[in-house]
């Protein structure tokens, strides 16, 4: 039987198929009763399951991050389509089919790295070139950086996402700095690659999403300056000379300023062009990638109206809603 991905689930369908299982939890319900809750998910979205008077056997059958076969049936609540399990087990390696689970297939990361590559070997400031190609020729980091995801939870928060949300953000540059000459493109273009590389390592990605004891501690902002200072070091043996201190002021400000507002965690507000310009390009492609991804992800789908989200304080509009709930693919 072919495979029906999680946007294409409707009420009262009987599932037995694989998920990847994440943030489960085992809790009582009114009566004292345990019941185990897990999010289940493809490369379409995720929904929601529950598995009543469930045992801690059941909870410690698998792990955050496991591919899990689940038996069940979905059902319609309150406007969302949740399933309800009457089984869920860790599933054998032979029975997952992980393209079923992947959002960017290899020939897409391959084709960003392609394009990261393009975007960075076309600096015309010498300085900022050699500092470009330490980043590239390091075999270790490019691998980390085309596996990594954005976050954990929001924007781009899948593997290989860190890489498609900076190639983006690289490409709106190209678009929009030649209409505002006094911006250096070079500088703001060298700031998109750099404001986020600090998440290869803030994040930990080889199973379930998390934060690891570092980026915790210190955090992905810290950590891109430490990472850049290390790479000044390279560029500067490299070519025997060094860089200019206002550029590399200017790099770091632009990392410890991205964020653009203190109680967002920025140490610096934004004080040159160029930290102005990526703070808001950073800003406008995080939040239309967030807001399209809740839009197609909703399980309202007899509605031209997402639920309300409580976090942006408004529900959104999708238009006229679809005779039939999308298919699996998330562009």
């Amino acid at each position: 039987m072919s495979r029906r991905f999680v946007s294409q689930l409707a009420h009262q369908e009987a599932i037995d198929q694989i998920f990847l299982a994440s943030d489960k939890q085992l809790r009582p319900n009114r009566n004292g009763n345990l019941y185990l809750q897990v999010d289940l998910s493809d490369r379409s979205g995720s929904i929601g399951a529950r598995m009543w008077n469930a045992s801690e056997q059941d909870y410690r059958g698998f792990e955050n991050g496991d591919y899990v076969r689940v038996e069940g049936t979905t059902q319609l609540f309150q406007g969302t389509i949740q399933l309800i399990a009457t089984s869920i087990r860790r599933a054998p390696n032979g029975e997952v089919d992980v393209d079923d689970f992947m959002i960017l297939g290899s020939k897409e990361i391959d084709h960003y790295v392609l394009q990261l590559s393009g975007f960075l070997r076309k600096l015309r400031d010498p300085h900022l070139l050699t500092l470009a190609e330490c980043f590239l020729v390091d075999d270790e980091f490019m691998r980390k950086l085309s596996r990594a995801p954005a976050g954990v939870k929001n924007h781009h928060a899948y593997l290989g996402g860190l890489l498609e949300h900076i190639v983006g953000l690289m490409e709106l540059i190209t678009r929009v700095a030649p209409l505002y000459p006094a911006i250096n493109a070079d500088v703001l273009l060298m700031g998109a690659f750099l404001h986020d590389v600090g998440k290869v390592d803030e994040l930990t990605y080889e199973r379930d999403f998390a934060y690891s004891d570092e980026g915790q501690l210190i955090g992905h902002v810290v950590m891109a300056v430490g990472m850049l200072e290390r790479k000044l070091k390279e560029a500067e043996r490299l070519s025997g000379e060094a860089m200019p201190d206002e550029l590399v002021l200017r790099l770091k400000h632009m990392i410890v300023s991205h964020h653009g507002q203190y109680e967002y965690g920025s140490p610096k507000l934004p004080m040159t062009l160029e930290a102005v310009a990526l703070h808001h390009l950073d800003n406008l492609d995080a939040k239309l990638h967030s807001f399209e991804q809740l839009m197609r992800d909703d399980p309202n789908v007899d509605s031209g109206w997402t639920n309300y989200h409580a976090s942006l304080g408004r529900k959104l509009f999708k238009g006229e809603p679809d005779s039939s709930r999308s298919g699996p693919a998330r562009n």
